[in-house]
């Protein structure tokens, strides 16, 4: 993947939801709010170890969902695969509009316009 910051946001958006609600916030805050270690234990009265130790767990329950899942791995792998469909139906389109196919020029845009969809979930 990218980054470190991206990899664990992209963790948080996958499997975010089976933290407890305090792994959730100081995650949240520390990834997507950049707020320091400090900053975060500062503002609800804790150590800036305690802040860390909770993160710290967090990331590592997202990282074995990920590890024994891979559905980030599989979601940039079909998106990858929906790009290049989405590129050899315009490609079929445009070839079949040269040999005067009306229905397999109509099918290739069927098959672009279903891969663009997909790729705007």
């Amino acid at each position: 993947m990218k980054s470190q910051a991206y990899r664990m946001t992209m963790l948080f958006d996958f499997y975010g939801d089976v933290l407890t609600d305090r792994q959730k916030e100081f995650y949240d805050l520390y990834y997507n709010e950049d707020l320091s270690l400090g900053e975060i234990a500062e503002n609800y009265g804790i150590t800036r170890q305690g802040v860390r130790d909770v993160i710290v767990r967090a990331e590592g329950v997202l990282t074995e969902l990920e590890d024994k899942t891979k559905l980030i791995k599989r979601f940039h792998t079909m998106r990858a695969q929906l790009e290049q469909l989405y590129k050899d139906a315009a490609r079929m389109a445009e070839l079949t509009a040269r040999m005067d196919s009306v229905e397999l020029e109509t099918l290739a845009l069927r098959v672009r316009d279903a891969a663009d969809i997909l790729l705007k979930e």
